[in-house]
């Protein structure tokens, strides 16, 4: 019953002190009361950290968007992680569509030229998909991590006592108000003490019980100075203190930028290795079906074949931007091309497209004459030895087309 008594108690009085404090701040918004202003120091950090908090949880946020796209997948691993436990793993997207090329193309068959050109950009793409969870977990442990450590731990420390502050300051006000008023009721008192009444004895003798009560009220009013002004000294001192302590928490967030910073460059590097992982393989796709599966496009508008880049040139350029954009594009393959580079004779091969040749160790080419071609060990893979009359020279395999 007494704990039930006191904590009745102690609820009703954290309640008045609430409401009080209530009501002193909002007199504080319209100016009815006084308010005790920082210094602009303190008031300069404050209003840093609270930027800092601001951008660094939008920064948080928008990372988790960008590497993990889907909702329901961040809330599932949201409520993972705040029951310590660990979330199931799950097959992402590129590695999904590169299970799915892998699955047709072993339907289709490997040995067609579809089938294979799906098995290996499926294998690409699970490389790829290996590389994006690289990715995600490299930058949730380098750069998310420390960011949700600092809105859920430092941050909220300095909140806290933010907070404390700010009720420290309206003790000290409440103090300071206190203090004005029971100097301005001794006043007032020392004036009604000091009035004399004129007139008959029933008066005089009534003027001086007056005076008595007013002594006595004098002396209330004069103990009441004295508690205000303890009370002042001593919420004064505990103002000072927290504020101190603020203040020295707030300059932590220069610490916090430079910490934050080496994250970055954490989680750069991270994106920079995975971009280039990706380049590479892609690079290598490429490599592969130029190798085995020489493209001759056809546009469904007017039936013009655009010729492809050699391997050679587009080991120098970045994806297709020198391929002439269509649209509807249709794939043909020549067939038996992989027998140019092992079939151990010479052969008789038609060329596909225009080529001018970029050195005198190359022969130039026109559309649909027909050269000899042999390989020659040593040489590169993407290239075939080509020879039309007395003219001999290299010729790129992907602008050929074998003859039974």
């Amino acid at each position: 019953m007494n704990i039930m008594d006191f904590n009745v108690k102690k609820l009703a009085a954290d309640a008045g002190t609430f409401l009080s404090r209530a009501v002193q701040f909002t007199e504080e918004k319209l100016g009815q009361a006084e308010k005790t202003e920082l210094d602009a120091h303190l008031e300069n950090l404050l209003s840093k950290a609270e930027c800092t908090k601001i951008w660094t949880e939008k920064i948080m946020k928008q990372t988790e968007v960008l590497l993990q796209p889907n909702p329901n997948a961040r809330i599932e691993e949201f409520v993972y992680e705040k029951l310590d436990r660990k979330a199931p793993s799950r097959i992402n997207n590129p590695e999904l569509l590169g299970q799915y090329m892998i699955d047709a193309g072993t339907e289709f068959g490997p040995g067609t030229a579809y089938g294979n050109a799906l098995i290996k950009c499926g294998e690409t793409q699970k490389r790829i998909g290996t590389a994006d969870r690289e990715l995600i977990q490299t930058s949730a442990l380098n750069f998310l991590t420390p960011l949700r450590n600092f809105i859920e731990g430092d941050y909220k420390t300095i909140a806290k006592e933010r907070k404390l502050l700010q009720n420290k300051r309206l003790d000290l006000d409440a103090a300071k108000t206190r203090l004005k008023k029971a100097k301005t009721a001794e006043t007032r008192a020392s004036q009604l003490n000091a009035t004399r009444l004129e007139g008959d004895n029933i008066m005089v003798n009534f003027s001086h019980m007056l005076n008595f009560l007013h002594v006595k009220w004098l002396k209330i009013w004069a103990e009441e100075v004295t508690k205000s002004e303890q009370e002042l000294r001593i919420t004064q001192s505990e103002f000072d203190r927290q504020a101190e302590i603020t203040r020295l928490l707030l300059e932590g967030i220069s610490s916090t930028h430079a910490h934050h910073l080496r994250c970055l460059n954490d989680f750069v590097e991270a994106q920079m290795t995975y971009y280039a992982q990706c380049y590479q393989y892609m690079l290598d796709l490429q490599k592969q079906l130029g190798r085995c599966f020489p493209s001759n496009y056809h546009c469904n508008n007017n039936q013009t074949s655009v010729a492809p880049i050699s391997s050679a040139a587009s080991s120098n350029v970045i994806g297709s931007s020198s391929l002439t954009p269509t649209s509807g594009l249709v794939i043909t393959t020549p067939s038996n091309l992989i027998d140019l580079k092992e079939c151990s004779g010479s052969r008789k091969a038609r060329v596909l497209y225009d080529y001018d040749a970029a050195n005198s160790s190359e022969l130039s080419l026109l559309a649909d004459e027909v050269i000899t071609v042999f390989s020659v060990i040593g040489m590169d893979s993407d290239w075939l030895m080509g020879e039309r009359g007395n003219q001999k020279g290299r010729v790129p395999i992907t602008y050929l087309e074998l003859l039974n």
